[in-house]
């Protein structure tokens, strides 16, 4: 049986070290139910939403985080954007034919991770990492050692649970300010690993901790929710309207009579006539509906 969406963090006791586990499947689900992607950028984007929900988990901000794939190779695109409070939504873009077999070299090319933090108050942060290692999880534990110094190891999981696509992981990280062993943290990095996609996506995440540690003392706090979320609104339209020439917008109204705003994320189309965009300009606020 699938695991509702959940986040969990927890500590050894013994060890200078803290884990995460999260599965993120309904999420999933509803990010590829308006797109008709190819089953290997499907399972990028559950890894890229496994990934994201973790590094979020690690963040101690109010905020938002986008980590995206970007390349040469026939996936153009692929970006989870996500906030403290595990809400997540994601898209991607292809130009040209996608193997089915293909791996994440193939399908990005020469590419690169971008991690965008913004935190709702402060810097935002943006750090890229060229995709040295095979997996997304290799190129993330990469990013960690260059930007944190922590070492961190992640594991992802995907597959499918009951007919429907499910993805979810652990992550494994030294305390900052604290002197882990690092035998120790590898051994329980060895440990970590067994976990297969099966349990993970179907077990508690108290069970599948108990089958991983049950020789160690692990502290296991609250879940957190994780959620598919857009952010998208027809307000947020109107600004970015507002931003744009108005020759621009009369050229579009003239030719198309509407000016129809698509959201890649969630499918949401956001219609604008002449009278709206009249009353845009008048600072009156659009109380149309938006269609889904």
């Amino acid at each position: 049986m699938a695991q509702h969406d959940q986040l969990h963090r927890y500590l050894f006791e013994n060890h200078a070290v803290r884990g995460e586990l999260v599965t993120v499947s309904e999420t999933w689900q509803h990010i590829l139910e308006n797109h008709d992607y190819p089953q290997p950028v499907k399972n990028v984007l559950g890894e890229l939403l496994v990934a994201t929900s973790l590094l979020t988990a690690t963040l101690k901000f109010d905020g938002d985080i986008t980590v995206q794939l970007q390349g040469d190779g026939p996936l153009t695109l692929a970006v989870i954007n996500g906030n403290n409070n595990q809400q997540m939504r994601g898209v991607a873009r292809m130009q040209g034919a996608i193997p089915q077999d293909a791996d994440l070299k193939t399908l990005v090319g020469n590419g690169y991770l971008v991690i965008t933090i913004t935190p709702q108050d402060g810097e935002r942060y943006q750090g890229v990492v060229g995709l040295e290692g095979d997996t997304l999880a290799e190129c993330l534990e990469d990013y960690f050692m260059r930007s944190e110094q922590l070492p961190t190891r992640l594991f992802i999981r995907t597959g499918d649970t009951d007919g429907k696509a499910a993805a979810g992981g652990l992550l494994l990280q030294v305390l900052p300010a604290q002197n882990a062993q690092t035998d120790d943290f590898n051994h329980l990095a060895t440990l970590t690993e067994t976990i297969t996609a099966e349990e993970l996506l179907t077990l508690p995440a108290n069970e599948v901790l108990w089958r991983l540690y049950h020789e160690e003392h692990v502290t296991l706090y609250d879940p957190q929710d994780v959620e598919f979320k857009c952010t998208c609104s027809r307000q947020r339209c109107a600004d970015a309207l507002k931003t744009l020439p108005e020759d621009e917008i009369n050229g579009i109204i003239a030719e198309d009579g509407e000016i129809d705003m698509h959201c890649d994320y969630c499918g949401s189309h956001y219609v604008f006539t002449a009278m709206d965009i009249a009353a845009l300009r008048n600072n009156a606020a659009p109380d149309a509906p938006h269609i889904h």
